[in-house]
């Protein structure tokens, strides 16, 4: 039994290069301003798919995939150590990846 998880593709229309890079953006007139749906990008198309939402005014951060799932991975632990009390962590401060 194959317990590996399936590879992220970028975003890029016909791309199926594994992704490196995550986009997070919003459109505002659609979503709230703390709302980040996100687009996944190899290194091939970071450049253009970046572009693509940033002359939109869409485009809020762009960091790596690894850095992403690690803080998605540290939101998850805060959120599951701090509930039901206040400590003060605010987990909800970063969305995790949507892909969307």
């Amino acid at each position: 039994m194959d317990t590996a998880e399936p590879a992220l593709i970028c975003s890029a229309k016909g791309c199926r290069t594994p992704a490196v890079w995550v986009l997070a953006w919003n459109n505002p007139k659609l979503h709230t301003p703390e709302r980040r749906k996100t687009w996944l990008a190899c290194a091939e198309h970071r450049e253009y798919l970046s572009q693509f939402l940033g002359v939109r005014g869409f485009l809020k951060e762009v960091v790596t995939l690894t850095d992403w799932q690690d803080a998605e991975k540290s939101a998850a632990r805060d959120a599951e150590q701090g509930a039901g009390n206040d400590s003060g962590n605010d987990a909800g401060d970063r969305p995790g990846p949507e892909r969307g």
